[in-house]
């Protein structure tokens, strides 16, 4: 039967195509009031396409925007159960001018398709989607239960989810979590992603006297808040790239000597990736390489200041108030709780006196990492190489997906992160593409990976 799937699925190539191209001429922006029509719109798009084809479909209502919950039901032969997840909301266009073409005229170049989202998530939750349309089309039903939770508010950090998952995790009981919102290793190379780090976001706020001074009427009197963020940042790193809040490394997971293995094995190109970035050179935590920094150790970054006089010109003044945002990436067995109350400990005793200091949380959540040897790991792999053509690598993620505890706290289920998308994407800023060829090789791996499962043990 799966043959007759993926010939389904080559049949229909250009209508893929098409309907990625309907998807993203919707500007379903979860973050702008004004887009809110729209984003239900994306919606209710995604419910059209599993009701279109016979998968029960269901609009769940939240505080914010809707999420598609689907289900093709129980299959007869049994087997394990998997929950596809993914968003149809994408990120703003930022600045228009700077893309080629409209960010909501989906247009191709070179094979690529080039529409805000297209990568990030339309085009590779798409690719799901139609794999489980084919096989209804074809057999009239999916090889093993197949459920969808399709979410409008990723891109504003999922808001909402938590509440969902809890209230509905019967229905969305699974065996296996499975999603492609990450990118293939390169042009030619799938991936699976099985870790990502967490993340704690801080906000330091110093404040000294009432209003911004003249710094040679008052210099050298009191205490500078720009001069105090300055010590308290400086201390945080020593002269070898690591943190020096005290108990920060206690809990980090070393790589275990297959990982490193498998890690130093990828052609990973530091040339390439430095060009890509355009910054003057690669530096990092003394003793680990490029790709270990990137994914398997912990950092401590300064994300903005803000502060005193920033416009053109000179103006010589004590600043008022400064403001620090500070993240930090973790790596699994870290506890975030732990390293949030260690960084606020060592921010105030690195503080100076003579200004008031306040610390803001945004946001923390743990890293996550899913063994790789589990049956569904297995088909997954088989999967993308009868897809593209090309056995994939297994790979880390330096950035942060709070779904992915979440999803094992609540359901107790793994996930498995398919990557079809090119690293370079371009996902949230100008020019964001899609290749056709992956749209197609995905949709192919989807529908090998549900047959897969149904015989994984």
């Amino acid at each position: 039967m799966i043959d007759k799937v993926i010939q389904h699925i080559d049949a229909n190539r250009k209508a893929s195509v098409d309907r990625l191209n309907e998807f993203l001429r919707i500007p379903s922006i979860s973050t702008d009031p004004e887009r809110k029509a729209d984003t239900r719109k994306g919606a209710e798009w995604v419910h059209r396409v599993f009701t279109g084809c016979g998968i029960k479909s269901e609009i769940v209502e939240t505080a914010g925007h809707p999420c598609i919950l689907a289900d093709s039901g129980p299959a007869a032969g049994g087997g394990p159960t998997v929950l596809i997840y993914g968003h149809y909301d994408v990120q703003p266009t930022g600045d228009e001018s700077l893309w080629k073409s409209p960010p909501f005229v989906p247009t191709v170049r070179d094979g690529e398709i080039f529409a805000r989202g297209s990568a990030d998530d339309k085009g590779q939750v798409l690719s799901h989607m139609l794999a489980a349309e084919a096989w209804m089309k074809v057999a009239g039903k999916l090889p093993i239960r197949v459920k969808f939770l399709i979410e409008g508010e990723e891109e504003i950090g999922s808001p909402n989810l938590d509440a969902i998952i809890h209230k509905l995790r019967d229905r969305l009981a699974c065996d296996y979590v499975a999603l492609s919102d990450t990118p293939k290793f390169d042009k030619t190379t799938p991936a699976i992603t099985y870790g990502t780090k967490g993340l704690i976001y801080k906000e330091l706020i110093l404040t000294g006297p009432k209003q911004n001074l003249h710094s040679g009427s008052y210099g050298g009197t009191l205490t500078n808040p720009g001069n105090a963020a300055a010590t308290i940042i400086a201390a945080l790193r020593d002269a070898d790239n690591r943190v020096t809040i005290p108990g920060f490394y206690d809990d980090v997971r070393p790589l275990s000597a297959d990982e490193r293995k498998r890690l130093e094995a990828l052609n990973f190109d530091e040339k390439g990736y430095l060009a890509a970035m355009g910054a003057p050179a690669l530096t990092g935590e003394k003793g680990y390489s490029t790709i270990e920094r990137r994914w398997a150790r912990p950092t401590l970054d300064v994300n903005g200041m803000y502060g005193g006089f920033m416009g053109a010109g000179a103006s010589t003044v004590i600043p008022a108030k400064i403001g620090v945002k500070v993240s930090m990436r973790i790596v699994p067995d870290q506890d975030p709780e732990k390293i949030n109350k260690a960084f606020e400990a060592t921010v105030r005793k690195l503080c100076p006196p003579g200004v008031k200091l306040e610390i803001l949380t945004h946001s923390y959540c743990s890293a996550y990492a899913a063994p790789i040897d589990s049956p569904g790991m297995r088909a997954a792999a088989d999967a993308l190489k009868a897809g593209f053509g090309k056995a994939p690598v297994f790979i880390r993620e330096g950035g942060t997906l709070p779904i992915l505890p979440l999803f094992k706290k609540e359901l107790g289920a793994d996930s498995i992160m398919m990557g079809f998308c090119m690293p370079d994407c371009n996902a949230h800023g100008p020019n964001e593409f899609f290749g056709i060829d992956d749209l197609h090789n995905g949709t192919k791996a989807s529908a090998h990976f549900v047959q897969l499962l149904a015989k994984a043990r």
